[in-house]
């Protein structure tokens, strides 16, 4: 999978403790709006260089803490502090199919094949877009437009297959 790295997280500020838990100042953008993460690019000399999460914790504020996968040491990370935090984004595929102008019209389908509806627009919010689907009995449902909830775009068939939370489209 093909990432790219766009989004500003935060930077490293300090190294929390002696096992290897680093402490990220936040950007604003991202105060008590914390995405969940798998792996963030950390800008190592101007490049992006992939690092796996371990753990993260955020109580509130502009700071959380993170821990990678196999740094688990002070001496490991310490050597990180100042660096920038980017998110990862949407592959290649995903996001060139997944612009917000290119899928109104797309039929939104659930993983067990059921038809949810058809997106009529795509909501840009700050910290989540969300995807405003009419049903086949016209009722309108939002949900959030994230990587983690879609499992395919095709531009082909001009559909979008996800996987929601149950009772996700129920609540709207």
């Amino acid at each position: 999978m093909a990432y790219r790295y766009q989004i500003l997280l935060g930077r490293i500020s300090k190294v929390s403790g002696y096992n290897g838990t680093v402490s990220v100042k936040l950007e604003k953008s991202f105060f008590d709006n914390i995405p969940e993460m798998e792996s963030v690019f950390l800008e190592i000399d101007g490049k992006p260089v992939p690092f796996f999460i371990s753990f993260s914790e955020y109580s509130g504020g502009d700071l959380l803490k993170l821990k990678f996968k196999g740094y688990d040491s002070f001496e490991k990370v310490s050597e990180y502090t100042g660096c920038r935090i980017f998110l990862t984004t949407f592959s290649e595929e995903k996001s060139a199919a997944a612009s917000p102008e290119s899928i109104s019209g797309f039929k939104v389908i659930l993983k067990n094949k059921e038809l949810i509806g058809t997106v009529k627009e795509t909501i840009q919010n700050p910290g989540q877009d969300l995807l405003n689907i009419i049903s086949p009995e016209g009722k309108e449902i939002l949900i959030p437009f994230h990587e983690a909830f879609i499992l395919k775009i095709s531009t082909k068939n001009k559909s979008i297959l996800v996987e929601l939370p149950e009772g996700l489209t129920d609540i709207n």
